[in-house]
């Protein structure tokens, strides 16, 4: 996590402007997340976003239910002053620089989300720990959403996957980018799951309407709620 936060602090600066270039509707794929919350805008929602960055899904959050309290935990001290930067004017955020791996979830949130984050934990184990974690932290009728790099459920798929992600990025990075710097970030520090198995545990936690509600191959916004 030490190589990863130092990544984070360098890119952010950069950050929004890189993710664009390098995730597929990345703009859709948020908006998805916040559409699906199942609360009147009007509500008061707790929220607590796992891997803030620098701030866009909060951003979103706030922008769709005005009242919310978000609570935004990123690695990086530089990624949580970006998202403060992009908060401005909206008094009802709190920031924590930690690993969301350590912080407790007190079981006092009606939406857990997250974005591009939850792929750093290395293994199973760890990602079914947490999910299980989040489900725990809920309300009762509470909602966890992610937005992540996932993997097929096959080679054959993920081979696919993988060259239209290319192809994705080919658009606006060079290939030497893409060979040199991305694909071996990528086999470096992501440990996606296949997504149909990170259903499952969902499902076997306790989670109820268990479901993908945004999909471009080799990333997807999935999730339930607490009965």
């Amino acid at each position: 996590m030490h190589a990863i936060r130092e990544h984070f602090a360098h890119e952010a600066p950069d950050f929004d402007r890189l993710i664009t270039a390098l995730i597929p509707g990345h703009g859709e794929m948020v908006h998805t997340l916040v559409r699906v919350l199942p609360f009147e805008a009007s509500t008061p929602i707790r929220v607590i976003d796992l891997g803030c960055g620098t701030g866009t899904v909060a951003q979103a959050v706030l922008r769709a239910f005005p009242t919310a309290h978000v609570t935004c935990v990123d690695i990086a001290a530089p990624m949580i002053a970006n998202a403060r930067a992009k908060l401005t004017g909206f008094e009802q955020v709190e920031y924590v620089v930690a690993d969301f791996q350590a912080i407790e979830l007190p079981g006092a949130y009606d939406a857990v989300v997250s974005s591009l984050a939850l792929h750093h934990l290395n293994t199973d184990d760890d990602k079914r720990a947490l999910y299980a974690r989040i489900y725990n932290g809920l309300n009762p009728g509470g909602v966890f959403f992610n937005a992540d790099v996932v993997l097929g459920s096959s080679e054959v798929l993920q081979r696919v996957y993988l060259a239209q992600w290319r192809a994705f990025m080919q658009r606006s990075v060079s290939q030497e980018d893409i060979d040199g710097m991305w694909m071996p970030r990528y086999e470096a520090e992501v440990r996606p799951a296949p997504l149909v198995d990170q259903l499952t545990w969902l499902t076997t936690i306790g989670f109820r309407d268990v479901d993908v509600v945004w999909k471009y191959y080799n990333f997807a916004v999935y999730g339930g709620r607490r009965s």
